[in-house]
């Protein structure tokens, strides 16, 4: 069975954006989907979230798709460096690998990104990758986008007037990944 990890960033939760819709199409085609739910904005760090992942998502295989969004796509870039062994996809929405020079989300990101990232490693376990970003996102800019995209070597998608792909530009619902990940099944 393809289990799907869905992992969302600062301020997140299971039932914010687009998951529960993401969740509830993937589980109608048989996948088990697993929102996990990371402490945010209090507790934020990168070893309290690797403790919940670790808890909720459990091993990660080559039958393992994960989705990321925002701090979850660089908290998702960490998890797929630590890995022993490739996973099936990993799709990347809205992320970063980097501070944002925002003085309100940079001390909660901190600890994701202030270790140079093995990306060599990553790539080698990243699976079929794809990254997603909005062209007018105003907390990450596109370029952090594209670079995830460029490490990686993955396929880049700009979605135009995707904002921050979160539900506060209409993203409760986000066919164009779904799309994606039913490649991939």
């Amino acid at each position: 069975m393809i289990g799907v990890i869905v992992n969302h960033g600062t301020g997140g939760s299971p039932q914010s954006n687009w998951f529960p819709w993401l969740a509830a199409e993937l589980g109608a085609l048989g996948c088990r989907v697993v929102v996990p739910q990371y402490p945010t904005p209090e507790g934020q760090r990168l070893d309290n979230w690797l403790e919940v992942f670790e808890r909720e998502a459990g091993p990660c295989t080559s039958k393992t798709i994960l989705v990321g969004h925002s701090a979850g796509a660089a908290f998702m870039l960490r998890v797929i460096e630590r890995l022993a062994a490739p996973v099936k996809a990993s799709f990347f929405t809205a992320g970063f690998a980097r501070l944002l020079n925002n003085p309100e989300f940079d001390p909660l990101i901190e600890s994701f990104v202030a270790e140079p990232f093995n990306w060599e490693r990553i790539r080698q376990n990243a699976g079929q990758a794809v990254v997603y970003h909005g062209d007018n996102d105003p907390y990450v800019p596109l370029a952090l986008g594209q670079e995830i995209a460029e490490e990686l070597g993955a396929q880049f998608v700009m979605v135009p007037g995707g904002g921050h792909l979160n539900a506060a530009f209409g993203f409760t619902t986000f066919d164009l990944l779904l799309c994606s990940i039913k490649d991939t099944l």
